[in-house]
């Protein structure tokens, strides 16, 4: 591997593990809508009118943004979408931690309510920051191999007319 090809090598690794993993959370999800709203319900953050509504989109805009990762398309513009959900992530269980809720993320489905001792907070979080690192990563190096989109700037030998 040469000197300048590992930046696209490690843009290629982060795109398929973040977009791996919200490819997997959603469609964990996805097959169960009334328990992903009950893992919504249980952060105390929404009002009731919006529980349903987060709780069966949510899995579908992670499986299309883990879909984009995945294949290579629009690579930015998902990991910025990748990256305002791994805030919010980050920002709701750190709320439901200093709250002192005792639940279980539904990350990758399930959720709600857990025994005292049975959260996992401190983990989700470091995950979450990870994957957002991740995701700022491709923000500002984008472009990746075996990838939809092509880098822009390297000359394919076609001159435009």
């Amino acid at each position: 591997m040469s000197r300048s090809s590992w930046p696209a090598w490690a843009s290629t690794a982060a795109r398929l593990v973040l977009g791996g993993v919200m490819l997997v959370a959603g469609a964990l999800k996805v097959t169960d809508p009334a328990t992903a709203a009950q893992a919504v319900r249980a952060y105390e953050l929404l009002p009731e009118a919006l529980v349903t509504p987060v709780g069966w989109g949510l899995p579908f805009l992670e499986m299309a943004i883990g879909l984009l990762l995945v294949v290579g398309f629009g690579v930015r513009v998902a990991a910025l979408a990748a990256g305002l959900f791994m805030v919010v992530f980050v920002a709701a269980v750190s709320s439901a931690w200093a709250r002192g809720l005792s639940i279980d993320c539904g990350c990758f489905g399930g959720g709600g309510q857990v025994a005292p001792g049975q959260t996992k907070y401190l983990q989700e979080i470091l995950r979450d920051v990870g994957l957002l690192v991740l995701a700022g990563w491709l923000w500002f190096s984008p472009h990746s191999k075996f990838a939809l989109e092509s880098d822009p700037h390297v000359s394919t030998g076609v001159a435009a007319s």
